[in-house]
């Protein structure tokens, strides 16, 4: 498909204010600032500041880059398309994925296992179902859910209000990079032409060491250092398991059930370990929900679970099999490239070529949100007929009904998304984030040290890393460039520093007290939280430093088989 000449041609340039890179680069922030000060100091909604954000970049981009009018607007519009789809269209079927675990009552037989699998010590369940729990739940849905849902359960777990929301709160780190079938990574290499495989394969070099301590942290948060002196074997079990199968996945296998796989692995793991080993548990620590799991029987916990291990099925076939029919090849070969109308042609690169970024690839069949749908289908479908324990079983309507009702309750998430895309791609055509990029690049090699803290920033303020990294992934992959440093590292950092940002988000804290009932209690949980966001950020920027050094450089030179 091409497109005709509505508007005069346009390249981007790096210091078309005065000719100086400085002013240039200042004005490019101003989109940024305008979106974080009014999400941020006036608190307006995500998708109003979004909007406020966008009129910001275009006008930026047609006063002071000089990008015709036309083509930014098309520009916006073109990034609001790959908002919705593939983005929105992966997150919608994952929540929808959920949902039916919800309507058809299977989620209590979901929380049924964790709290057999505990033997009765609340700070084991806990862990499990913070950490293990909650990174199938961001695997799938992401945006908020895992911090709700986990949040719910360990309170009715009986610990104490605030101590359920800080574990829920601290968990979810490790999984965000990975979450929503890894859409974090896919809008990343989207967005800079980076393969996402190859991102994802830095990243399995990052988070798995923040996921090796982090259920030893969630036991200490539960009961202080008595918790992690009585139970840090199964933790350090936990963690080195979700770390070794977070790193192989992502390397190695289908990058998007990077945390599918590691969640459920460490579940499994904890199983094991759990069987022959048991902590010493102290009567105020005992599970009021130890007998939870009485009349848990195997059909039970295979149904419970059905969802999780088809999605692995699944994505396993279209992703990685190439036995007599090659799956992916033949799935990708039904994408519809689109050369956006009035862009392609029009937007130019520094050769004068048409600019690649204006082509809008179709992913109708080898999307992984139509792997979701057509997963969600067939779990509706062994749900209507599963009679288990007298338990009566959903109907196809009401499975279906169910997606419907998930589109309908996040019409703000859809807004916000879109508005948040569309701005990306006003500031990456325009040449606004390249402009940052090469300013920030002064800073040499330095910029390794920092790089993780952009992408804190963006996922403390937008509550997303798949919106920190549409904000900063091209600025990231510019000032790598620029520096000398390998793009693919900075890149990544961007989304590493971005897990550790999620704790402190004003999205996740309003989640987080929302899910103990206790609505006032953000500014209480950031006190309590923040210092672990702090301390993890600054390890993941010494680990990026010494990545980008030849001292630890040979851990990501051939990641995500590159």
């Amino acid at each position: 498909m091409t497109s005709t000449v509505l508007a005069a041609t346009f390249t981007p340039t790096t210091d078309p204010v005065g000719g100086s890179l400085l002013a240039s680069a200042l004005v490019a922030l101003i989109p940024l600032i305008v979106f974080f000060v009014m999400l941020g100091v006036l608190r307006l909604k995500a998708y109003v500041s979004a909007l406020g954000a966008l009129a910001a970049a275009l006008l930026v981009a047609v006063i002071a880059f000089g990008m015709p009018a036309p083509l930014a607007l098309l520009s916006a519009t073109q990034g609001a398309a790959f908002g919705l789809f593939p983005i929105l269209w992966i997150v919608i079927t994952a929540i929808w994925l959920y949902e039916l675990t919800v309507i058809s009552g299977r989620m209590d037989d979901v929380r049924a296992t964790f709290s057999a699998v505990g033997r009765g010590d609340m700070r084991v369940q806990a862990m499990l179902i913070a950490f293990c729990f909650g990174a199938l739940l961001e695997a799938l849905a992401g945006f908020g859910a895992p911090v709700a849902i986990t949040g719910a359960m360990l309170l009715a777990l009986g610990l104490p209000p605030i101590r359920s929301a800080m574990i829920a709160l601290v968990a979810n780190t490790a999984p965000v990079a990975f979450g929503a079938m890894a859409i974090p990574i896919t809008t990343a290499g989207n967005l800079t032409q980076i393969p996402p495989a190859e991102i994802a394969g830095v990243v399995g070099h990052q988070t798995p060491f923040l996921a090796l301590f982090v259920p030893t942290l969630l036991l200490y948060i539960a009961d202080g250092r008595r918790g992690v002196r009585e139970a840090w074997p199964v933790a350090a079990v936990t963690g080195l398991v979700f770390a070794i199968l977070q790193w192989w996945a992502s390397n190695y296998f289908a990058y998007e059930l990077t945390d599918v796989i590691a969640s459920l692995g460490a579940f499994a793991a904890a199983v094991v370990m759990l069987r022959w080993w048991r902590p010493t548990t102290p009567d105020e620590q005992r599970s009021h929900v130890v007998d939870a799991g009485r009349d848990l029987t195997p059909e039970r916990v295979i149904l419970g679970l059905l969802p999780y291990w088809l999605v692995v099925i699944i994505f396993g076939i279209g992703k990685l099999w190439r036995v007599g029919v090659d799956v992916p090849a033949a799935l990708a070969s039904t994408d519809v490239k689109v050369q956006w109308p009035g862009l392609y042609g029009n937007l130019l690169a520094a050769d004068g070529a048409p600019s690649p970024s204006a082509v809008y690839t179709f992913q109708w069949l080898s999307s992984p949100g139509t792997m979701l749908l057509i997963t969600g289908l067939i779990v509706t479908v062994v749900y209507s007929f599963a009679r288990d324990r007298g338990r009566a079983p959903i109907t196809i309507g009401q499975g279906i009904g169910a997606f419907f009702r998930t589109v309908r309750d996040m019409w703000r998430a859809i807004l916000t998304i879109a508005t948040v895309l569309a701005l990306a791609y006003v500031m990456n055509q325009s040449g606004q984030t390249t402009t940052i990029g090469t300013w920030m690049a002064a800073t040499g090699g330095l910029f390794a040290f920092l790089s993780p803290i952009l992408g804190w920033l963006g996922t403390a303020v937008t509550g997303s890393d798949t919106s920190s990294n549409a904000l900063f992934a091209k600025l990231q992959q510019t000032a790598g460039i620029q520096a000398g440093i390998d793009p693919h590292l900075l890149v990544a950092a961007n989304s590493s520093g971005g897990v550790v940002g999620k704790m402190i988000s004003p999205q996740n804290l309003t989640i987080a007290a929302a899910a103990i009932n206790r609505p006032a209690a953000e500014p209480e949980l950031l006190r309590r939280v923040i210092g672990y966001s702090i301390v993890m950020l600054l390890f993941l920027c010494v680990l990026v430093y010494l990545q980008s050094t030849p001292v630890l450089g040979w851990m990501i030179a051939s990641a995500g088989g590159r």
